[in-house]
């Protein structure tokens, strides 16, 4: 069983990536980006609109859908991580233009710690000056570089300088870093659980490690 999760800035080529890993890797089952699963309900708003409402609901659908696979045997890959949310909900706080504060940004933390146990491998897509990415007018989220970047350079400060200490001290999934093509993205994946799984055994979860594919 690999539980992977997909984590990072938007427009970025997260939910292309999900798309390429699950039609290379059927046996997987695609769990949806929470806004795309309630946006029928909610009338969910980014940037400086988000409130904790907006965000509270989008992290706990992620962290329940997580947490529904502790004791299965699927594999499965989820379309944004529940780290996201601190990212997220950090840049408005930042903004000082909704209920979003600092303090409520923190109250998020022990919740994405506790699911991240049942992750094995957890997937950052940074911004890369080797690989840019064009901002992509999907409708719905806002178009925006400035955006992007501000909320790209928290997931950094998350996963590069440990901001939040995010990660469980055990039941750690592995940390992977993905940049390049396309193809070059599900390769690098596949090679990185496939000499995980060489190096450990499967149907293990894997100890904290940062790899840069």
């Amino acid at each position: 069983m690999v539980r992977i999760a997909i984590s990072g800035s938007h427009s970025l080529g997260k939910s292309t990536f999900v798309h390429d890993w699950v039609h290379q890797h059927p046996e997987y089952i695609r769990e949806e980006e929470p806004y795309r699963a309630l946006r029928d309900w909610y009338a969910i708003e980014f940037k400086d609109g988000s409130t904790r409402l907006h965000n509270g609901i989008q992290l706990h659908y992620n962290a329940s859908r997580v947490n529904r696979y502790h004791d299965s045997q699927d594999n499965v890959i989820f379309d944004r991580a529940p780290v996201d949310y601190i990212a997220y909900s950090q840049y408005t706080a930042n903004q000082g233009t909704t209920d979003i504060c600092d303090a409520f940004v923190d109250a998020l933390v022990p919740t994405v710690r506790d699911s991240l146990r049942f992750l094995d491998v957890l997937v950052f897509i940074p911004i890369s000056e080797q690989w840019p990415i064009a901002m992509e007018d999907d409708g719905i989220r806002p178009v925006d570089l400035a955006y992007r970047d501000e909320v790209d350079e928290l997931f950094k400060q998350i996963y590069r300088q440990q901001r939040w200490q995010v990660m469980p001290t055990e039941q750690v999934p592995l940390l992977v870093e993905l940049s390049g093509s396309r193809a070059d993205r599900v390769k690098q994946l596949e090679d990185t659980i496939q000499n995980w799984s060489a190096a450990h055994g499967e149907g293990l979860s894997p100890p904290m490690q940062t790899m840069t594919a």
